[in-house]
């Protein structure tokens, strides 16, 4: 908990997007001599094991002495320990497992109304988080591009596809051309005619979905702009868009909490729909008449 409050105020004071974004483990591991990576690669490996201890008791485990420890954290390109630690908890996130999630509550051997309080009491922090850390003037010149882009990509699988079918629904209410990508073969054919009017969502969690990560990158080759929607700066999302947003999807059940990312949709909605307010309007009285009186609506 303490180093996720170390990273939200990280955020909060404004670094950006590049400045958070880092290489993966696997780029950063190669700068080191052999022997020196062999060392250092089982903390990189399991983060989870290591994330909470000092530098002293991380060289114990290795078998390694401190100043040893020291300069291959360095060698990786990281200013000093703690910047490390920092890192080994974004690799946390992205590696998190259900059995993770579902470990890590505090409520473990408690009733159901204690597992089911202790689950609202995560919604809620992660509420705040992205509540504490939204860039909004970054939000409103999406919703800028957006209106500008010749097409709207949104890729996005597994249980991401509810996102991706949320957002498309409320994006075709405002007249925007959006075209939703959920399944590989889908993806495939729309980055294939992707060009630099168009704007990429991409949307994915923890280690990311080969499908969105691969279809985001070639979107990006053939020149539109792509921006990340995820939880941890290493994911490969948010290393390869041009921006991105990140959010908790941190739970103690089974699956994720869409608690932060639904509201990270419903304000890119209300700044689309403001930024041509009277646009928006006139399309939601023509919607009234229909939600009014029309035939899709059960009458008693």
């Amino acid at each position: 908990m303490q180093l996720c409050r170390m990273l939200t105020v990280f955020v909060a004071k404004g670094a950006t997007n590049r400045e958070l974004v880092s290489p993966s483990w696997h780029e950063r591991i190669n700068r080191l001599s052999p022997k020196r990576r062999e060392l250092i690669r089982p903390v990189l490996e399991d983060p989870r094991s290591f994330v909470f201890v000092s530098i002293r008791a991380m060289a114990e485990r290795l078998h390694t002495d401190t100043a040893t420890a020291l300069r291959s954290i360095r060698g990786m390109g990281f200013s000093g320990y703690p910047e490390f630690r920092r890192y080994l908890h974004e690799l946390t996130i992205a590696h998190a497992t259900s059995l993770d999630s579902m470990l890590t509550s505090t409520a473990r051997d408690s009733d159901i109304p204690s597992h089911v309080l202790d689950s609202l009491d995560q919604d809620q922090k992660n509420f705040i988080s992205f509540r504490n850390t939204l860039n909004t003037k970054q939000l409103a010149r999406l919703a800028e591009r957006m209106w500008s882009a010749r097409r709207i990509l949104l890729l996005g699988g597994d249980l991401a596809t509810a996102l991706v079918f949320y957002l498309e629904h409320h994006l075709v209410m405002l007249g925007l051309p959006v075209f939703p990508g959920t399944t590989p073969g889908r993806v495939v054919h729309l980055v294939r005619t992707a060009e630099r009017r168009d704007l990429v969502l991409a949307i994915s969690f923890h280690r990311a979905l080969r499908q969105t990560v691969d279809g985001m990158t070639q979107a990006r080759a053939r020149g539109a702009h792509c921006v990340g929607i995820t939880d941890t700066f290493v994911s490969p999302i948010a290393r390869f868009a041009h921006e991105s947003f990140i959010v908790s999807v941190e739970t103690c059940h089974f699956g994720d909490s869409y608690v932060g990312p639904m509201a990270l949709l419903d304000v890119l909605l209300v700044a689309c729909a403001n930024y041509r307010r009277q646009y928006a309007l006139a399309l939601a009285r023509e919607a009234a008449e229909e939600q009014q009186q029309g035939f899709r609506w059960y009458e008693d």
